[in-house]
């Protein structure tokens, strides 16, 4: 009796059920002689005694952390990998499977699986509505994946549900919502969709309209503080009914309040302009209410077990700062990370027992005697990362930017673009001390695109509370680095990389936490500006400086300002933008200063 699960179990799934080094580990000691003797019962369990009298039997429709083995081991040990990769050494290859979709899952299997009582826990969910990114199995990559609002479904066996990994704690639940993703996909052939639920309508948000025209009337220097107390209730009102998008704008807006009553740095005219007009278009947008509104999950969920590989960090402040992690195919962010925690974490692989994510992956890990957190060094875990976080064609990279929504009315997740940029080459490495900005220019050839040479450019800008990150990041780029991580952005169609890591023969460099190093001399650059980005550029700077005074205080001197930046738009071919700011200086209302600030917004992002 053939068993086709063990046989369908690749190196990748097996390292998703148990970790890398356990694969390595038992591939190492296979080829070195210590090959178990295998047998296999009339019940389809595979057998397996190894040269030191440990046994393992990996019974039929049975997870492979569920097998037995003498070993002890709690949960995958290398023993029960090593009995699949030997069972798969003594099979002859067959006729190629065919390509599956958990979408042929019923609900009939489902029910099997798990239970009515699960079932309609799911069901409630599913009715909510929530958005799913799927990605297919291939030829070379026969596992398929479902990114859920709050977790990540690898189904690694076809056909068979015992082979499913999440890292969610309530793993019978989101396999089903993630076959329901699938089956939903199937029908409309697509790899994002959106699931139950109903589309979202202006009316859902009509309590902050009042709220936002006051404060646009009021501006930042005139904000009554009384006023945040309304703010912070219409906070617990949408957090309550699970719209984490509009929240999190409301949280930022008051920090930003907060920030200038302080005389706070951190505060900036222009961010709090952008999160009053992101407001107002999640407001207004129809559309997935996932994508506008958020995700109708938890605010925090519970993990059950999570692989993280660190890609970087970047300072907050003196003493925090954020961490990116790789899990699955997306990255998650630990917020505030103390610089010592920090410092430990931004070049590890972490797993961690008692971590929780958010709807906006935010990652909190804890620690406690019970579940502990384990670190090793990063080494070269970024080799092995998930395809979705690669890019290796930076032509095709920039394209899909373009393509994406205007970011006023994406899902507002943390790190949304932050990547891992395979590198073959660098060059043109010049500092601009007008800018204090340190550019390059990334080059890669990529087999899988039939050497396909592209190029994009790298830029990193001085801040004050990492002021040996640019030295340290132009040590590493002449080191031949062979892979940056960082956020990435598209401008005049060509992709820019803001690096967190970069990776050389060396070892990885974070650089906001290296350590001072000796300036290097470096060719003097000079950053340009096109016409067309200098009149956006400058219009939201003046609409940015009517919403920090208010528009009951514009003055007749700023009025012709808006004026001038009409006029430059006008002449740079922007005729709509020109028109709508034109309308707000003809009759300064936040009606009109909010469709013009919007147009530009988008006009900057798609340039």
């Amino acid at each position: 009796m053939t068993r086709p699960d063990l046989l369908a179990l690749t190196p990748d799934a097996l390292a998703a059920l148990a970790n890398r080094g356990l694969v390595k580990r038992a591939v190492k000691e296979l080829d070195a002689g210590a090959v178990p003797v295998l047998g296999t019962d009339p019940d389809g369990a595979v057998q397996g005694e190894f040269p030191d009298g440990t046994t393992t039997t990996l019974p039929p429709n049975t997870p492979l952390d569920a097998a037995r083995c003498s070993c002890g081991a709690a949960g995958v040990c290398r023993h029960r990998i090593a009995v699949v990769l030997a069972y798969q050494r003594t099979q002859e290859a067959g006729a190629p499977a065919e390509l599956w979709s958990p979408g042929a899952v019923t609900d009939d299997d489902l029910t099997a699986l798990m239970g009515e009582r699960t079932l309609r826990r799911a069901r409630r969910a599913f009715q909510a509505g929530y958005r799913a990114r799927l990605r297919r199995p291939t030829a070379e990559d026969r596992t398929a994946q479902a990114e859920l609002p709050t977790c990540t479904v690898t189904f690694l066996v076809p056909g068979d549900l015992s082979y499913v990994h999440t890292d969610a704690v309530n793993r019978d639940e989101a396999t089903a919502l993630a076959v329901w993703a699938f089956r939903e996909a199937d029908a409309l052939g697509t790899d994002t969709v959106d699931v139950g639920g109903s589309p979202t309508t202006a009316t859902d948000l009509t309590a902050v309209t009042d709220l936002l025209d006051q404060l646009l009337l009021d501006g930042a220097t005139n904000a009554s503080e009384v006023l945040d107390v309304a703010w912070q209730r219409l906070h617990r009102d949408l957090t309550a009914q699970r719209l984490h998008w509009p929240a999190s704008v409301i949280t930022d807006l008051l920090a930003q309040l907060t920030a200038y009553r302080r005389r706070s740095a951190d505060y900036e005219a222009q961010r709090f302009a952008a999160l009053l007009t992101e407001l107002h278009a999640r407001t207004t947008a129809t559309g997935p209410r996932a994508e506008v509104l958020g995700f109708d999950e938890p605010a925090e969920t519970p993990l059950r077990r999570v692989r993280l590989t660190a890609l970087g960090a970047r300072l907050r402040s003196a003493t925090t700062a954020d961490v990116f992690f790789a899990s699955g195919d997306v990255v998650l962010v630990h917020r505030d990370t103390p610089l010592r925690t920090g410092q430990k974490l931004a070049a590890a692989n972490v797993v961690s027992e008692s971590a929780t994510r958010s709807a906006s992956r935010v990652v909190t890990l804890k620690t406690s005697r019970v579940a502990k957190t384990s670190l090793t060094p990063v080494g070269t875990s970024w080799d092995d990362l998930p395809q979705a976080l690669v890019i290796d064609d930076y032509d095709a990279a920039a394209a899909h930017l373009a393509d994406l929504p205007p970011r006023q009315v994406r899902a507002r997740v943390e790190a949304e673009l932050v990547r891992v940029v395979r590198v073959s080459e660098v060059t043109e490495v010049a500092y601009d001390p007008a800018a204090q900005r340190l550019t390059a220019t990334l080059h890669h050839t990529s087999p899988s695109t039939q050497n396909h040479r592209s190029q994009c450019v790298l830029e990193a800008t001085h801040r004050a509370v990492a002021p040996h990150a640019l030295d340290a990041l132009a040590t590493a780029l002449r080191a031949n680095p062979t892979t940056i991580t960082g956020t990435i952005r598209r401008h005049r169609g060509t992709l820019v990389v803001d690096p967190l890591a970069v990776r050389t023969d060396a070892g990885v460099v974070v650089p906001d936490l290296a350590p001072g190093t000796t300036p290097q001399p470096l060719p003097p650059g000079v950053t340009t500006s096109d016409p067309l980005s200098a009149a956006v550029d400058g219009a939201l700077l003046v609409l940015a400086d009517a919403a920090h005074r208010g528009l009951d205080n514009l003055t007749d001197s700023l009025l012709a300002r808006v004026r001038e930046v009409a006029a430059h738009l006008h002449r740079t071919g922007l005729r709509t933008a020109a028109a709508q700011v034109t309308a707000f200086a003809d009759g300064p209302a936040a009606a009109t200063w909010l469709r013009a600030h919007l147009r530009l917004l988008v006009t900057a992002d798609a340039r």
